[in-house]
């Protein structure tokens, strides 16, 4: 159970990573969107409670990206796909669940609590954040299916 404790945040945190450094970095650096995931997050507990402790957006970004998605995709995401498509290679699987995750932020975030236009207007911050969540889940389970092939007591290979 710890180990799997493990594996969850550092795939999450891997997976943030890579996230931020898509959305927040290559890509304004080649002239597409820059993501805002601090801002939406401001946003939404700003709608929910009425006003936002200086950090709070930050604090809730990194907390989904570390331990909310990759929990989505071992509670969730993966027992569906076992279920029901068992042989599924799990790139499949974390390229549908990456855009589950871009579905559930832009419409259900973003939209549906935060106020915004849905999917935040079809500009280019909704293409980005596509690739961005497909990305995050892509390096997420990555780590997580990794880890799980291996035998108890044997560290993975680097």
């Amino acid at each position: 159970m710890t180990r799997q404790f493990w594996t969850i945040l550092t795939a999450g945190a891997l997976a943030t990573l890579a996230f931020d450094l898509f959305g927040q970095s290559l890509s304004p650096m080649f002239g597409y969107a820059k993501l805002a995931p601090v801002g939406l997050a401001n946003a939404t507990l700003k709608t929910i409670f009425g006003s936002v402790p200086k950090g709070a957006g930050s604090g809730l970004h990194i907390l989904t990206g570390l331990l909310i998605y990759s929990l989505g995709y071992v509670l969730v995401a993966r027992p569906i796909q076992q279920r029901l498509l068992p042989a599924l290679p799990w790139v499949v699987t974390a390229v549908v669940y990456g855009i589950g995750l871009w579905i559930f932020a832009l419409y259900g975030v973003a939209h549906l609590i935060a106020g915004n236009k849905p999917f935040l207007g079809w500009s280019g911050i909704t293409w980005v954040a596509l690739w961005g969540h497909i990305l995050y889940a892509l390096v997420a389970v990555y780590v997580i299916e990794r880890e799980a092939r291996q035998p108890a007591g044997i560290p993975a290979a680097a």
